[in-house]
């Protein structure tokens, strides 16, 4: 997950191939590593399996922390999400780094979240014990082309979008969507965490955490009727008061990413982020991950 810009300046950061991967044949000694390998999902997948998130990621992050340790990697950088943060009353907003372990997280996340927050602990330890240059970004609510649009497992976004176009193609009068559309959320472009990533591979080497998402809040329902809007889907949207909405908000700060020389106007903002995930959904459906 790294640009043709950065790689021309940084071999040391080409990806394996899938076959050097498997066979354990690809050597990361002097190079970076991008750790974004995770069980995913939202609200449904993160309350009925919380066990099967906390432990298929504790899993996950223990092997590739310890491999890229034990392969002498010249860096990891490691994404977590705003949901390790604690709830209320722990914490204040907007959401700051040294917060990060203040208290429990929200239940709705519980066992992603406590599994995301070991990776801070692990990348800490690893660096005190071992020297190792391990460090952990955390983005808020991701989107974008190529992502799972499984309305099982998926996040919002992809969720709402996949349901706005079957019902739009499928001639639907309705879209159902969970809870009352009142939460509040901060979304960031796919390609502008790609941006941010290689930007902290040059810049950023402190030990703790560092938020890095686009800062905006949105409320649900504001997207939802963006989405419709970019879709030309005419129908009504129903909300389903009976699942359950989530956590109702937790902006971040990325003042720490803003003071390292990062410019707030490089983020993509929702609606063009939303009308380039539209447009490409429109172009590749049903040939997209998760239907």
């Amino acid at each position: 997950m790294v640009g043709s810009a950065f790689l021309r300046t940084h071999p040391e950061a080409a990806a394996p191939s899938t076959r050097e991967f498997h066979n354990g044949s690809y050597d990361v000694r002097g190079k970076y590593v991008v750790h974004l390998a995770a069980k995913v999902g939202g609200v449904k997948a993160n309350t009925n399996e919380i066990s099967e998130f906390f432990r298929v990621n504790s899993i996950i992050n223990q092997k590739l922390l310890h491999m890229s340790y034990s392969a002498a990697a010249k860096k990891v950088v490691s994404l977590l999400s705003t949901c390790v943060y604690p709830d209320a009353p722990y914490i204040t907003y907007p959401l700051t780094e040294d917060q990060l372990h203040l208290g429990p997280p929200h239940p709705s996340n519980f066992g992603y979240a406590y599994a995301k927050r070991m990776v801070d602990v692990m990348s800490r330890a690893y660096r005190q014990q071992y020297g190792c240059n391990f460090i952990t970004a955390i983005p808020n609510n991701l989107y974008g082309e190529n992502d799972n649009f499984d309305l099982e497992n998926s996040h919002v976004i992809p969720a709402i979008i996949r349901k706005v176009w079957e019902a739009k193609i499928n001639n639907k009068p309705f879209v159902q969507c969970w809870g009352d559309g009142s939460p509040l959320r901060e979304f960031t472009y796919s390609e502008d965490i790609v941006k941010i990533l290689m930007f902290l591979l040059e810049n950023y080497d402190e030990p703790g955490p560092i938020n890095i998402g686009n800062t905006d809040e949105y409320s649900i329902k504001q997207v939802v009727e963006m989405i419709c809007s970019i879709l030309e889907y005419d129908g009504a949207v129903q909300w389903n008061t009976k699942m359950p909405s989530g956590q109702h908000r937790k902006p971040s700060s990325n003042q720490k990413l803003l003071d390292l020389g990062w410019d707030k106007k490089w983020y993509t903002s929702l609606e063009k982020g939303l009308t380039k995930t539209c447009k490409w959904v429109t172009l590749k459906y049903p040939g997209i991950r998760g239907v």
